[in-house]
């Protein structure tokens, strides 16, 4: 038992089983009859409780074009207040879906945020790129860079300000990008657990570039990088303990899996991988970091698994208004999908960061 949360229970176990499989008739008919109940917290403990497992009332979920065409999927929003607090736009990481976020963005539209998420072109409920429906493939970082540019642009003239720009891992590294490259403006950016360099072999960077550019000339560079989970190595048993103690909230993203199968991706694809080492070293390079001048806050642990903590700490040394949030290993990857006492601390923190620099406009 970590934190007073139970270990994996005998639903847990199942919704794992199933998510990196297609979801056939039989199978949903066996997760049903497991009762998987609708919502995994204790609705006697909130005065006014957030589903995790179902989309707010006040939430619209649409689809924008990109510039070429691409349908990305995003949810809105509109604000409870007639004078918003401001807006946020919020990108989640690789592999991610903005339903494992609900709960998060919920909770800012209830301070009073005009909220916006978006799932990155090709994957989530953004369509797929790749040869496999369960690969993660990307051609370029800089595409996703694009699309923020014109999401941005679009967002922030139907929006009030101040504008805030948020990313969760991989959509903390492509704020960044965003950011160096002027492709976004905000008053104030959150990255949490940005992924500005990837746990793995203690290899220089050049190296693992070069080796992963190898793999991609050798052979289907859309063919996945590694068997299952969020990194080579790890079985789907410890696939939870890559991302959060919190085992209600694990399972919520599961839960997702099994009710909206469009959702469903595994590993990335060897692509992926040598244009993440491409995009860290556009970031590692002199003079890059340097130039962001607003206030940008990382939110960082020291027992992360899939992202490096001392890119981060360097990172925060760089930036001229770069401030830290650290947590130790009391938390894992997904801090805003831990425990209570994790995310409560996140989401203070966030909160006491924008009121210092993002504050209501009068």
């Amino acid at each position: 038992m970590v934190h007073g949360i139970p270990a994996r229970s005998e639903i847990g176990i199942l919704l794992e089983k199933y998510a990196y499989q297609t979801v056939t008739p039989e199978r949903r008919r066996t997760i049903e009859e497991a009762r998987i109940p609708s919502q995994t917290f204790d609705a006697q403990s909130q005065p006014d409780p957030i589903d995790r497992r179902a989309i707010p009332a006040d939430a619209r979920e649409s689809l924008w074009r990109a510039s070429d065409g691409h349908e990305i999927r995003r949810i809105d929003w509109p604000g409870r207040h007639a004078s918003p607090r401001g807006s946020i736009l919020f990108l989640p990481g690789r592999g991610d879906f903005y339903e494992k976020y609900l709960e998060t963005l919920e909770d800012w539209h209830r301070a009073g945020w005009r909220v916006t998420a978006a799932d990155w072109r090709g994957q989530g409920g953004s369509g797929r790129l790749g040869g496999h429906p369960h690969t993660g493939h990307v051609e370029d970082f800089a595409d996703w860079v694009a699309d923020l540019q014109v999401l941005w642009s679009v967002w922030t003239s139907g929006t009030p300000g101040p504008h805030v720009l948020l990313g969760h891992s991989m959509g903390g590294h492509l704020v960044m990008r965003a950011l160096t490259e002027g492709a976004a403006s905000p008053d104030a950016a959150v990255l949490v657990a940005p992924m500005l360099g990837m746990a793995g072999p203690p290899l220089p960077l050049p190296i693992l570039h070069a080796v992963a550019k190898l793999m991609t000339r050798i052979g289907d560079p859309r063919r996945q990088a590694w068997k299952w989970s969020e990194k080579p190595g790890e079985d789907l048993a410890g696939r939870q303990d890559l991302l959060t103690h919190d085992i209600n909230r694990y399972q919520d993203e599961l839960w997702w899996r099994i009710h909206r199968p469009e959702v469903l991706m595994g590993p990335a694809s060897w692509r992926w991988v040598e244009r993440a080492y491409a995009s860290t070293r556009i970031l590692e390079a002199e003079g890059a970091l340097e130039r962001v001048t607003i206030p940008v806050l990382m939110i960082s642990t020291a027992n992360d698994k899939l992202v490096r903590h001392d890119a981060v700490l360097r990172a925060v040394q760089r930036l001229p208004n770069g401030e830290l949030l650290e947590f130790d290993k009391d938390a894992h990857h997904e801090l805003l999908r831990e425990v209570d006492s994790v995310r409560h601390g996140a989401m203070e923190g966030i909160a006491h960061f924008l009121d210092l620099h993002a504050p209501a406009e009068r």
